[in-house]
């Protein structure tokens, strides 16, 4: 059968569930890595053995265990001297050596929208931070909630919601149809096993995951067809999804620095406002593997604003970020998101940029300069 051309009009979707949906709904769900999973992760496509430092202070590990991403990032960075590595999984403290991270949902009610920040701590002084972690697992639980509103709006369903985003994408009655029926699959089959599954993927991409796992069964056409419609529901599901129920920005920062800890303000570029709400933040990501346009720009405002900061008041760090997430190198390479997969831990072309060398140089950074500083601040 040539499954590259299944059109859905063709296809007739039992409801019931069956082994094999139960087999692919396991597997997606499942954080256990197998022998190929361990060797794709700890082997990386590209060795550096010229960079000497470290500095990655936005990654996600997600269910990769960390000693598998310190093999990972030797095998990359073979002659490194000197390293500062701080996770920032989503709503969700994380450690890797002397220091703990996060980033975390948050809503800016100056401009009306949500927004993430980086939070970074030396370990010990999170280790009584109980109303932070009660403020994480609280915003981990709302955020998650986001999932069930997707297939919700799609199993109800929410007719405007179904009716937009088949317009948007040119998904036909069956396609709609199709969808419809393998997610009150999923939902089904999440309800029947929540006990004895991670709660780590329950996340919007669970059913991008298990959509993408039936190519083999109806091809890339459908499938990437069935991914434009799901992509478009998911898109109006965070568009109308309430704010009010996370934290302020301003209480997450306060609460941040009562700790001792410090704030990283991530990809600028996709909320601007952040940059006039005039936060108290530690330091500025300039550069990100999704935001790279104003890069210059942002440098030569952060330096503008160092040189003429009050006396006694901070210097604001410049950073790159890789935004990596490790989850990506457990996949198979043939349904690998390629942007996503070529994201590293520690990689940030941007600090050997010619163009970009010139505005650091000018402020005297680099990375071993913010790595000596930022650790000092973190000690407090």
């Amino acid at each position: 059968m040539n499954t590259n051309n299944m059109c859905a009009e063709n296809i007739k979707v039992d409801p019931e569930i069956s082994d094999e949906d139960l087999e692919i709904f396991f597997k997606v769900m499942s954080t256990e890595l197998a022998d190929w999973q361990i060797q794709q992760i700890i082997t990386p496509s590209n060795i550096y053995p010229k960079q000497k430092q470290i500095l990655a202070v936005h990654w996600h590990p997600e269910f990769v265990p960390m000693n598998l991403v310190s093999q990972r990032i030797e095998a990359m960075f073979p002659n490194c001297k000197d390293e500062m590595l701080i996770p920032t999984q989503h709503n969700e403290l994380m450690s890797y050596g002397r220091y703990t991270g996060v980033e975390v949902d948050c809503y800016a009610s100056g401009f009306n929208q949500k927004v993430q920040l980086l939070l970074h701590f030396e370990n010990e002084k999170i280790e009584k931070a109980h109303v932070l972690k009660s403020m994480l697992a609280h915003t981990f639980k709302y955020r998650s909630s986001q999932l069930f509103e997707f297939m919700d709006s799609i199993t109800k369903p929410i007719e405007k919601r179904v009716h937009e985003a088949a317009r948007k994408t040119g998904a036909d009655k069956n396609l709609v149809e199709m969808v419809k029926i393998y997610v009150t699959k999923i939902q089904t089959m999440l309800e029947d096993n929540w006990s004895d599954i991670s709660k780590a993927s329950i996340k919007n991409k669970l059913l991008k995951n298990y959509f993408d796992a039936m190519r083999p069964k109806y091809g890339d056409t459908l499938i990437n067809r069935a991914q434009a419609y799901l992509k478009a529901i998911k898109s109006q599901v965070k568009t109308d999804f309430s704010l009010k129920f996370f934290y302020r920005a301003t209480e997450i920062i306060e609460e941040t620095h009562g700790l001792g800890g410090c704030v990283v303000i991530p990809h600028p570029e996709e909320f601007w406002p952040i940059l006039l709400a005039k936060y108290d933040v530690d330091g500025i990501e300039a550069w990100n593997p999704q935001s790279q346009r104003y890069t210059d720009f942002l440098i030569s405002v952060i330096n503008e604003q160092n040189a003429n900061r009050a006396s006694g008041s901070k210097e604001v760090f410049i950073f790159m970020g890789d935004d990596c997430h490790m989850s990506e190198k457990t996949k198979p390479v043939c349904t690998q998101d390629p942007v996503k997969a070529a994201r590293e831990i520690g990689l940030q072309p941007a600090w050997d940029d010619l163009n970009i060398r010139k505005k650091l140089i000018m402020a005297g950074i680099d990375r071993q300069s913010i790595i000596k500083d930022y650790k000092a601040r973190l000690a407090g």
